[in-house]
């Protein structure tokens, strides 16, 4: 007998990409990694309500939770669970181990930084024209010399890399109260 893992079909980029395209659905993977537990469809509903409304839980009408919950419990949850991210019984939402796989495409940028490719892009720019520099004889190497020029290189990519490392786990989905 096959195991459900022998069975299950890897989700294409495809449906990945459409899965994260939806905010109600990054929104409801985030409440779950953040709860950690099987959670309720009211609770999820309300969380997700306030979020998007930029409103606290106690200032939601009910039109607005049942608007919300009518959504996710017809379109959004059955999505989610057909791409087996989560199991849902009408009423309890649990994330599967599937989940995890979701993680390689959720580049978190928040609105007032750039993309670390694009930070990375710069840097090496950076450090080629420092090199070349060195190289080229262009600058001079009486105050710094040209292991201490190349030191400096490293340790901005070495501390690029460590910033952008701590960013990524404190801006995926379930790790802060708000989703990002």
């Amino acid at each position: 007998m096959a195991t459900q893992a022998e069975t299950r079909s890897d989700p294409g980029q495809g449906e990945i990409f459409d899965l994260l395209s939806n905010q109600r659905r990054r929104y409801t993977i985030h409440y779950c990694k953040r709860e950690g537990e099987p959670v309720e469809l009211g609770d999820l509903a309300e969380h997700v309500a306030a979020w998007e409304l930029d409103k606290e839980i106690d200032e939601l009408t009910s039109a607005e939770r049942k608007r919300v919950y009518t959504s996710l419990q017809q379109t959004h949850l059955p999505t989610l669970e057909r791409a087996e991210m989560i199991e849902f019984d009408n009423r309890t939402i649990e994330l599967t181990e599937n989940v995890s796989e979701l993680e390689i495409y959720l580049d978190v940028v928040p609105s007032d930084s750039i993309p670390w490719s694009t930070y990375y892009l710069g840097l090496s720019a950076v450090a080629t024209v420092v090199m070349g520099g060195l190289w080229l004889e262009w600058i001079p190497t009486e105050t710094v010399p040209e292991l201490g020029w190349a030191t400096i290189v490293v340790a901005l990519f070495v501390g690029s890399a460590v910033v952008h490392v701590v960013q990524s786990r404190r801006l995926r989905l379930g790790a802060m109260e708000k989703p990002p």
